[in-house]
């Protein structure tokens, strides 16, 4: 019992109870952590010594530890400001070196990175074997600089790279010095690049702007300069920079504007050269000869503030300015040339070489035709208002012999003949009276010319005067309105498209009763395509001008083969319809067409408003049709399809059969009004002798007596009344 008393006595447990008071647990003064006195916080020496030596003393040490720290900070700031550098540094030549191997690897490739071939020349010559037409790139041969006279290179170096032999293919300064012009102009007023970085990228790149396509012609300029010498790399610049015009390099340029080989241009003429550079389109003499020449000015200045000239010299050359003489082919051949480069592609593919394209073209027939079209637009453009026209040649077998776009082609190369769509007006016609006779109608069926009404529309002729019953020679010889839309209803619209593209027609047409009066819009070349059958004899063409594509060697890549011979008119129905369309240029709307010799026929047209006048004739020797009207589709002054298209085809048709073997169309003997009118091809060799002897120089072909049919033959109509109706379409 003591012990347990003692025990209980000698220690007090803590309670912890919800009666525990929170006394107990906290912390008497002798339990609370004490600091030694070596640890206590010093007190200011100034209270503790009054006499302050100590503190001197003091203050002197605290000094040299914050030096030993500053100077401690500073080597430790130094060194971090190395390490980092260091690091960044290297990080830096490492993401150089990546974009360097990315860059490099969308290099072309590296067999290709020698000089690549010059682009390739297209030489387009005509049937008689003379050049045409130039396309393409046009390279000049290459020339060496010390053929050249020496302030040639020497003002491209001072407009476009005045420090080319003291760089290694880029210029720092020279980039510094565009980007402050550039920032002081708002604007990009200034390049960078050297000569060596245009030489790059004219020879291995596209001519985008990006950042990838800047560094690789970087890359490639060090590349150039480490290959080949300064010299070698001015020769390789000069021989192949695009100049304007479809002409590279310095040779093709000089002969391009000025006539002349580069070896032979004046100080003038060079400092014109050099200003090209900077924006050859915009800058080429030939279609800013004011904008050249002041840039050539700009030019002479430079050479002259180069010390490569005197301030002398440069004055002369600026009194004696150099012009671009007129530029050769600049007739109405180029739209035959236009026209061959938009077909090249589909017949030989991408070109990689130089090559020869052998065409159907005449020479002297597109001689002929251009003055034929520029002629009578000069002499009567103004009386009718008409500032344009068109004329497509071709034999009955689709070649073209002869294309004029427009009356100039320098002042627009848009081609009338092959990419305009007019309405044809009543040259639509054949079409619709070929479905007819395709029905079983004839020449010689009766129809009535007379007021119609259809669902509100009310078709009128040209002389909105109406002739009773005729026959459908009489009616497509006078262009009735009224008869050819009836017919139009009769064997249906529908049929009459089919009719149309089966032919040759390629042009969406609407199958309406206004197809009759040719209200869907056409092409010069197609609609002429259309009537080949007529003269050869009803088989299907294609008009082309491509006959064969060689390369410069003769290795022949291209050769045009005959067009199968799809009939798609009957022997028959083509000797009907050349009938009743011979008897348009005997008594109808095309009496002036006439070929001394020679049967011909063919139909006018003219289209709402007198917006367009066209004639398509053709004898067994030609096909021709002529255009005439305004760009903008305004109307004309009355011009109808029996006035200019007729004189036009006329001259062009007679001069283009001088000395040329007659041979008659196929026509026929279908009985009626027209039996005895012409021969068929298988009378060719009978010489009637009741017909007129054809002139001397020609074959023995007689030609046809006339045989008007009038159409008081049929209607007892006064003749007086067709002059009044001829006058028109």
């Amino acid at each position: 019992m003591a012990w347990g008393k003692k025990k209980s006595s000698g220690r007090k447990e803590p309670q912890f109870g919800l009666g525990a008071s929170l006394s107990e647990l906290r912390l008497n003064l002798q339990d609370r952590i004490t600091i030694a006195s070596d640890d206590k916080p010093k007190k200011p020496a100034a209270k503790r010594d009054s006499s302050g030596g100590k503190s001197s003393e003091r203050k002197s040490s605290q000094g040299k530890s914050r030096k030993r720290r500053s100077a401690g900070g500073l080597r430790r700031g130094l060194y971090r400001t190395f390490y980092w550098g260091a690091v960044l540094g290297l990080w830096a030549a490492i993401a150089i070196t990546g974009v360097v191997i990315y860059i490099g690897a969308h290099l072309p490739p590296i067999q290709s990175l020698e000089i690549p071939k010059r682009p390739p020349t297209i030489e387009i010559v005509g049937l008689d074997g003379s050049v045409l037409a130039t396309r393409g790139e046009m390279a000049g041969a290459n020339v060496s600089l010390k053929e050249l006279p020496p302030y040639l290179p020497k003002a491209f170096i001072a407009i476009e790279d005045r420090r080319f032999y003291s760089h290694y293919g880029v210029d720092p300064l020279g980039i510094v010095r565009a980007a402050a012009a550039n920032i002081m102009h708002r604007g990009v007023s200034q390049g960078g690049s050297t000569l060596t970085q245009q030489l790059a990228k004219n020879l291995f790149l596209t001519q985008e702007r990006t950042l990838q396509r800047k560094l690789q012609e970087v890359e490639l300029a060090f590349w150039l300069e480490r290959k080949h010498s300064k010299n070698q790399i001015l020769e390789l610049y000069l021989n192949r920079v695009y100049f304007g015009s479809g002409a590279y390099g310095v040779e093709a340029a000089a002969q391009k504007y000025f006539g002349k080989s580069a070896r032979k241009v004046t100080l003038a003429e060079a400092a014109m050269l050099a200003g090209l550079v900077k924006s050859p389109s915009r800058l080429a003499p030939n279609r800013n000869p004011e904008g050249a020449e002041k840039r050539a000015q700009t030019v002479l200045a430079a050479m002259a503030d180069a010390n490569f000239i005197t301030a002398q010299q440069a004055q002369a050359a600026i009194a004696r300015p150099s012009y671009a003489v007129k530029p050769t082919g600049a007739g109405t051949v180029n739209y035959v040339a236009d026209w061959i480069g938009e077909v090249l592609d589909d017949l030989v593919g991408q070109i990689d070489q130089n090559i020869v394209v052998e065409t159907s073209i005449d020479p002297k027939l597109q001689s002929i035709a251009e003055a034929a079209i520029i002629d009578e637009l000069a002499a009567k453009s103004v009386k009718f208002n008409v500032t344009q026209g068109a004329l497509v040649a071709m034999t009955p077998t689709g070649e073209v012999r002869a294309m004029v776009g427009g009356r100039n082609y320098a002042d627009s190369q848009f081609n009338r003949a092959v990419t305009a769509k007019r309405q044809p007006g009543s040259a639509f016609k054949p079409f619709v009276y070929l479905t007819a006779i395709e029905a079983g109608l004839t020449p010689d069926t009766i129809r009535q010319d007379a007021p119609l009404d259809v669902k509100g529309w009310k078709p009128e002729n040209y002389t909105h005067e109406y002739f009773g019953s005729v026959t459908l020679t009489q009616a497509l010889a006078m262009s009735l309105n009224t008869v050819a839309v009836r017919l139009g209803l009769e064997v249906g619209p529908k049929n009459v498209v089919r009719t149309a593209h089966r032919l040759g027609i390629a042009s969406k047409l609407e199958a309406n009763a206004s197809i009759a009066l040719g209200t869907s819009e056409v092409s010069l070349l197609e609609l002429s395509g259309a009537y080949a059958p007529f003269a050869n004899g009803g088989r299907a063409v294609s008009p082309h001008v491509v006959t064969r594509i060689r390369t410069d060697s003769g290795k022949v890549l291209y050769m045009r083969q005959p067009d199968p011979l799809d009939q798609v008119i009957e022997p028959r129905n083509v000797a009907m319809m050349n009938t009743m369309m011979r008897e348009t240029l005997v008594s109808g709307t095309a009496r002036k067409a006439e070929i001394p010799g020679w049967i011909a026929a063919g139909k006018t047209g003219t289209s709402q408003d007198f917006r367009d006048a066209w004639f398509i004739g053709y004898t067994s020797n030609l096909v021709t049709g002529v255009w005439l009207g305004n760009d903008d589709n305004s109307p004309t002054r009355k011009a109808t399809g029996g006035g200019l298209p007729v004189e036009i085809w006329t001259r062009f048709m007679r001069a283009a059969h001088q000395g040329v073997p007659v041979a008659g169309l196929p026509m026929g003997n279908q009985g009626g009004l027209f039996a005895n009118a012409t021969p068929s091809f298988s009378q060719a060799g009978n010489v009637q002798p009741e017909m007129p002897v054809v002139a001397a120089g020609t074959s023995a072909r007689p030609a046809p007596t006339r045989t008007s049919v009038r159409p008081e033959a049929a209607s007892g109509l006064d003749g007086w009344l067709m002059d009044r109706l001829f006058g028109g379409r």
